[in-house]
């Protein structure tokens, strides 16, 4: 609601029933650290995922730094056996993360790969919604996120 404000609940639009329906993933699917060890359970049996996952984000290698220390960092830690299963739950949080940086990178202006990455993989925006650090191009950002007035037929 803090996000769509409004909107989440107005009938003439899906978000309604998106929201009501929201809860029932987790009946479907089970719960987040239920679905984090699925993942974990998926590249133990099929260990060529996780290379093909580090192969696509290596097609944005270089593009920007804070991804390359993420990236480096999570292939590190995936390395390590020891309690994976305790921390599968950010594993998986920072392999989607990390996915969602390098697709930016690859296809997004550089100015929202550089607020995304300095934001959600570098820990400056504690990875809620809005918190942007300081130094980014705000402006641009706002600019882009504002609804466009329709041109008249």
């Amino acid at each position: 609601m803090e996000c769509i404000g409004g909107s989440g609940v107005m009938e003439d639009s899906p978000m309604p029933r998106l929201l009501r329906e929201s809860p029932v993933n987790a009946i479907w699917e089970g719960s987040g650290n239920i679905q984090c060890l699925d993942a974990l359970r998926a590249m133990n049996k099929t260990p060529v995922v996780v290379q093909a996952y580090f192969d696509e984000v290596a097609l944005a290698q270089g593009g920007h730094a804070s991804l390359d220390r993420h990236i480096a960092a999570l292939k590190t830690d995936l390395r390590v056996s020891d309690d994976i299963e305790y921390r599968a739950r950010s594993l998986v949080d920072r392999m989607a993360t990390g996915l969602q940086a390098a697709l930016l990178v690859r296809h997004a202006p550089d100015w929202i790969a550089d607020a995304f990455c300095r934001s959600r993989l570098d820990g400056l925006g504690h990875h809620q919604y809005g918190a942007l650090p300081s130094g980014l191009q705000c402006d641009r950002i706002i600019e882009r996120a504002m609804p466009r007035a329709s041109e008249p037929s």
